[in-house]
């Protein structure tokens, strides 16, 4: 009879001392370091740490009743459905949704107009794909989103800041830096930018549109926080100014207003780029689930989304005075901060002589954290700067972080 096979564990099996070494991961990675944010959060992952670190909505606020009954809904009425496959450009509700609301923001828009993405990161990233080459030049504001930067890496294309000021990018600057280095596109996020806060006034907006005609630029302009205003006028999206109408593409998300975890964004684009980014996100994922679209598309339906964020806009608004009213004690005399009108995030300087970075470890050492501003920088950084969050913590959190975080300084 024959012998029994008897298995081999891959760990047993003999290794030739001739054999090639694996293949090194693409040289492109070297280019791209690791969120220093999401390092900052694994540090700061203890529950006594109050964190002003990450960028995250506030969990106790999401309508988790609204989009529990939304989720039951698809998978009662047409379940089969919902999790089977889908198409690229997106659930078609979903769209007419997205479109409906950015009609009424003042931006009219086609359902046909959209492209649903695994997040509005997938939608940049798509945005990097089709329209950027290796060496293109990307221009951003300095500081700027570091995902962004990431992405941009990744696509080895040269990233080139532009100044900005309290008012958000110099058009001067821009203008002159387009000039000289012909860039493909131009990344930016007008309101309420990540990291500062920051509003580019309209006509600041109306220069940048102008500047992208004038030098054939694309314009991505990113949109995550937009309806998360607390004070102050509406400031018209840079996709309606007739100057850039025919080269910006917008980025939208829900995450701000409904939950991250559901990973659903859209772009907005002419139509030859969003034919590209459908192929190009065919590639990447065919589509984005089928049943968080489907969830989504109910949500909007049955509940009041907008009633939603209201709420989400008045809580936030009282943990920003909340983190305002406390700075002047937190922080060293001379420190300078902004007031966001919405968003997420307030951006501090510290005095001359102080390293945001360097007193971070003594920070957490008082079980309070922040970001340093350095890392958001692609030109010379500025080390005295910080990104406050103020969203996931109730206003006497704050107080009692801010308590903490003085004594960093003393």
């Amino acid at each position: 009879m024959p012998s029994a096979a008897v298995p081999v564990s891959a760990s047993a099996a003999p290794v030739s001392a001739s054999a090639a070494p694996t293949p090194p991961v693409a040289s492109r990675l070297g280019n791209v370091a690791s969120s220093p944010v999401r390092e900052i959060l694994a540090l700061t992952a203890r529950p006594e740490v109050i964190s002003f670190a990450g960028g995250l909505p506030a969990p106790e606020l999401f309508d988790i009743e609204g989009i529990k009954a939304a989720y039951e809904a698809v998978l009662t009425d047409n379940p089969r459905a919902a999790l089977q496959y889908s198409t690229t450009e997106g659930d078609p509700a979903l769209r007419r949704a997205v479109a409906a609301r950015l009609d009424a923001r003042g931006l009219p828009t086609d359902p046909d107009d959209l492209l649903v993405t695994t997040g509005s990161q997938q939608a940049l990233t798509l945005l990097a794909t089709a329209l950027l080459e290796p060496g293109s030049v990307v221009l951003v504001e300095d500081p700027c989103y570091l995902a962004a930067l990431q992405t941009f890496g990744f696509a080895g294309a040269r990233v080139v800041p532009v100044p900005t000021d309290d008012d958000g990018i110099v058009p001067e600057a821009l203008d002159e830096i387009a000039a000289r280095e012909k860039p493909a596109l131009l990344y930016i996020i007008p309101t309420f930018q990540n990291p500062t806060g920051r509003t580019l006034p309209a006509g600041r907006r109306a220069a940048v549109a102008e500047a992208a005609a004038r030098h054939g630029f694309w314009i991505a302009e990113d949109d995550p926080y937009g309806e998360l205003r607390f004070e102050g006028e509406p400031v018209p999206n840079l996709a309606r100014h007739p100057a850039a109408a025919d080269r910006t593409v917008l980025l939208g998300s829900f995450s701000k207003v409904m939950a991250p975890g559901l990973r659903l964004g859209y772009l907005r684009a002419p139509a030859a780029l969003r034919r590209a980014c459908v192929i190009a996100k065919q590639a990447a994922d065919l589509h984005t689930s089928t049943v968080d679209q489907a969830a989504a598309a109910r949500y909007l339906r049955d509940s009041d989304l907008d009633a939603h964020v209201a709420g989400m806009r008045a809580a936030y608004r009282a943990r920003r005075d909340a983190m305002l009213g406390g700075l002047p004690a937190a922080l060293p005399e001379g420190s300078r901060w902004n007031r966001p009108e919405g968003g997420m995030f307030v951006w501090a300087t510290l005095p001359d002589g102080h390293d945001a970075t360097a007193l971070l470890a003594t920070a957490i050492g008082h079980d309070v954290a922040y970001v340093p501003g350095a890392p958001f920088f692609s030109g010379t950084p500025d080390q005295a700067s910080l990104r406050l969050s103020f969203t996931t913590h109730a206003p006497d959190e704050i107080a009692e972080g801010l308590r903490r975080l003085a004594k960093t300084f003393a």
